[in-house]
């Protein structure tokens, strides 16, 4: 059977996080969301989603196609009943569409918000969804200890080096080529999983639930809390509490972060600092681009989230529910603003326009670091959300 992930409203709800990229791309626990379907459906996928995304993210069509909803975390009862449609057919749950069976002629048609032209069949059984940025953390806990049981089962860890102080060793996992030297694992509250050729180094203080993804580096005396994800090729220090960086991203160096997003190719400077509540101990609330205002994400601690190839300079500080847009550059003293438009330049004391040459330069150059191109495909996305973007930069 041919799968193809799409996108529903999710993706403008989960925005600046969803300008470069489908909702199915967004990583949570220690798979993005694409990677835990091609895990449970043994099968893998496409996308269906913005068209100035096609063209990175194509769709693969055949006769007969089963369409996900890609901000859906799979489970068995869920995919048994998704394989289990027969054509015309959609499964839902409540408004959401979770997945339907399609042939051919019909997908150029269809509408990710209304079926009214298929059979309905409710899905009654327990399912979680990434349906706003704060989920990503809000649910890392649950999906890191759902995925480290789907990529370790029946397999056996590397073993650890005496050197290291470990608590609850069997609820770590250990793959080949990381280094780990005179740390200490905690993974009684939740388990640890350490990918392929990644570093810890020494002094690093680690609880989970935590995840460090292939090629990902901890930095000496780094403090992290649980449950939190590094994505791959992504350079930690300081001190971080349940967050989620996506991948191809730094926090090298002191400072905190806790309960936030950080998306990919994000650089964040020394001694940078969010705040994760509010003096008031109010609920926070976070810019969202569909209402265009901020709204309520009903908890009392979230913290940054920054869209991709966005950064930010030394002591750099971020007052909570801060939401920062693809390609903005931050600095200088002070608390800049809470919504910062794509392709930003300045802080607190005000901003100019990022011109889209020089933030295409410095991509360019940051992405040459970890063997990658921006080729043409990027540049024309990151040139369409400049252009998207405009209307908010009114400085």
């Amino acid at each position: 059977m041919n799968y193809i992930l799409f996108d529903d409203k999710s993706w403008q709800n989960l925005l600046p996080l969803t300008f470069t990229k489908p909702v199915c791309e967004i990583r949570t626990g220690i798979l993005t969301l694409k990677e835990k379907w091609e895990k449970m459906l043994q099968s893998t996928v496409s996308y269906k989603t913005e068209k100035y995304l096609s063209e990175k993210y194509p769709i693969k069509v055949a006769t007969e196609n089963i369409l996900i909803n890609g901000s859906v975390i799979p489970n068995k009862d869920l995919i048994e009943k998704i394989q289990q449609l027969d054509t015309n057919k959609a499964l839902v749950a409540g408004t959401k569409i979770l997945a339907l069976k399609i042939n051919k002629d019909q997908l150029s048609s269809f509408n990710p918000f209304s079926i009214d032209n298929f059979e309905k069949e409710n899905f009654t059984s327990e399912f979680i969804s990434i349906e706003w940025p704060w989920d990503i953390f809000k649910l890392n806990e649950i999906n890191i200890k759902t995925d480290f049981g789907l990529i370790t089962k029946n397999r056996k860890s590397k073993p650890l080096s005496k050197s290291n102080n470990i608590l609850a060793e069997e609820n770590i996992f250990i793959e080949e080529g990381a280094k780990i030297e005179f740390a200490t694992l905690n993974a009684s509250e939740g388990p640890i999983y350490v990918g392929k050729d990644t570093e810890i180094m020494e002094g690093s203080n680690i609880r989970g639930p935590f995840a460090l993804c292939e090629h990902a580096v901890v930095k000496m005396g780094a403090k992290i809390y649980g449950p939190t994800t590094i994505g791959p090729y992504s350079k930690v220090g300081g001190e971080i509490n349940n967050s989620v960086i996506i991948g191809y991203s730094n926090k090298a160096h002191d400072g905190f972060l806790g309960n936030s997003v950080i998306g990919e190719w994000c650089n964040l400077g020394a001694d940078t600092n969010n705040s994760n509540l509010k003096n008031n101990y109010t609920e926070v609330r976070l810019w969202n681009y569909e209402k265009e205002r901020f709204i309520k994400t009903g908890l009392q601690f979230c913290g940054l989230i920054m869209g991709d190839h966005s950064k930010c300079a030394i002591n750099t500080m971020f007052n909570t529910g801060t939401v920062i847009g693809v390609n903005a550059n931050i600095f200088g003293g002070g608390f800049p603003r809470n919504f910062i438009p794509s392709f930003s330049w300045g802080g607190a004391q005000g901003f100019t326009i990022y011109g889209l040459d020089k933030a295409l330069e410095v991509a360019e150059k940051v992405m040459e670091r970890r063997n990658k191109i921006l080729d043409d495909k990027e540049k024309k996305i990151l040139n369409y959300i400049f252009e998207k973007t405009s209307k908010y930069r009114i400085y």
